[in-house]
C-alpha cells in the first residue's frame, strides 16, 4: 500500500484518488464477483454464491484481474463515472459504494487495520463460500441464493 496519501479516503473524492487509491478501496471480499439474479419488476436483486468463474474462491480476487474484460466481456467496469449507476447492484460493505453514499468505511475494511487479511478474518469475505459459474447452470442460479444481507 505504498505511493497512498494518508487516510486518503477520508478527504480524497472518489474521482479525484489516483489509480493505487482507487484499487485500495477494494477490500478483497469478493462479493462483487458473485452472480446477482435481478428482477425487471422490482429492481431487487439476490446475491448467489455461483461466482464468476475468474474468482478464486480461496483469495477472493480475480485470477486474471488485468485481463477480466477479455475473458468476461460483462464484467462490470467500476470507476467514478460508473459507480452513480451501478452503486445499487454493489454490496452493502463495498468501499466504492459506502464511499459514494458519504458513509465511513468499516472497521474491519484493510485500509483501516493495515492487515490485508482482515477481510478474511472478520468474516466479510466470500472465502470459501463460492461454487463456479462453470459448476451450474445459469437456471439453477435460484438455488444459490443468500438468505442474508450482503
Amino acid at each position: 500500500m505504498e505511493n497512498l496519501r494518508p487516510r486518503f479516503w477520508e478527504t480524497i473524492p472518489l474521482k479525484k484518488m489516483t489509480a493505487p487509491e482507487w484499487e485500495a478501496l477494494c477490500d478483497g471480499c469478493g462479493k462483487c464477483c458473485l452472480n446477482k439474479i435481478e428482477y425487471e419488476d422490482t429492481g431487487e436483486v439476490e446475491y448467489t454464491r455461483v461466482a464468476c468463474r475468474l474468482l478464486d474462491d480461496a483469495t477472493c480476487r480475480c485470477g486474471d484481474y488485468a485481463n477480466r474484460f477479455a475473458h468476461v466481456p460483462e464484467c462490470i467496469r467500476l470507476n467514478p463515472k460508473t459507480i452513480p449507476r451501478i452503486a445499487y447492484w454493489l454490496p452493502a460493505t463495498c468501499a466504492y459504494k459506502l464511499l459514494h453514499n458519504g458513509k465511513p468505511l468499516p472497521e474491519w475494511h484493510p485500509l483501516v487495520t493495515g492487515d490485508p487479511l482482515s477481510t478474511h478474518k472478520s468474516g466479510n469475505s466470500m472465502r470459501n463460500k463460492t461454487v463456479s459459474e462453470a459448476a451450474v447452470s445459469e437456471d439453477d442460479w435460484d438455488d444459490y441464493v443468500f438468505q442474508e444481507e450482503l
